[in-house]
């Protein structure tokens, strides 16, 4: 009986603290402007509540279960990787040589072939 007690008044207490539903009917409007702040007449202006007391309403409202419409879209993710260029290229080389190499004997083949038919219309040249 007593632990009930202490729950609810918990509770009560917690919520009186930090009301968040009306705190969040208070700062919905100028939430929806910006993150940070917003521009008003060519001047820059501050959310009137701080970055912590945001957070912590944001915080509140998502551990109550309810949507929190206000975070700025994110970014797609970086897909250029960090590091030195010629690294890069270097690996490139390698596994173009690779495949190359693959291909050497049919290239080696279809040279000596163009070799012969030039040699062979030359021969064809001089003797008309």
């Amino acid at each position: 009986m007593a632990g009930k007690v202490a729950k609810s008044v918990v509770k009560t207490v917690g919520e009186y603290q930090y009301p968040w539903k009306e705190k969040l009917a208070k700062y919905g409007n100028e939430l929806s402007k910006g993150v940070w702040g917003y521009w008003e007449l060519g001047a820059w202006k501050d959310l009137s509540m701080s970055a912590r007391h945001r957070a912590r309403l944001r915080k509140e409202v998502l551990l109550a279960g309810q949507d929190w419409p206000y975070d700025p879209a994110r970014k797609e993710m970086r897909t250029k990787r960090k590091g030195h260029k010629c690294d890069r290229v270097s690996a490139e080389k390698r596994a173009n040589t690779a495949e190359l190499m693959k291909k050497m004997p049919a290239m080696l083949l279809d040279y000596k072939k163009r070799r012969w038919e030039k040699k062979l219309k030359a021969e064809e040249a001089k003797k008309t």
